[in-house]
């Protein structure tokens, strides 16, 4: 079961995977999920970064240092970059669908 603030991370991962993003960095997933939410669903970068790293060790996220040439030439620190794995996507697909089901309403007796 995904919490919000994974589905969200995934949801911004997979919007910015169809517009030619493969991987992002943790201040583009933010900023995505400012966007998508229209900065209803704001979170601490540390909340973020924890979030991020939880989801790697459980095989939905996949991430790697960027080149440290790259950084360098645009005179700033290496980014960490992270891509939704196949594992990530069934898992997002799953608790999608399973939160548009509707949910069954328990009947009690009426006396």
């Amino acid at each position: 079961m995904l919490i919000p603030l994974e589905m969200a991370i995934l949801a911004a991962c997979l919007d910015l995977k169809t517009r030619g993003a493969e991987e992002a960095h943790g201040f583009l997933i933010a900023k995505q999920i400012g966007d998508q939410s229209g900065a209803r669903m704001l979170t601490s970068h540390g909340t973020l970064y924890k979030a991020l790293g939880r989801m790697e060790k459980t095989g939905l996220l996949k991430s790697r240092w960027e080149d440290p040439v790259v950084a360098a030439n645009e005179s700033r620190p290496r980014r960490r970059l992270y891509r939704v794995t196949v594992l990530g996507v069934t898992a997002f697909d799953a608790a999608r669908s399973l939160q548009s089901q509707p949910v069954p309403v328990s009947r009690r007796a009426v006396t």
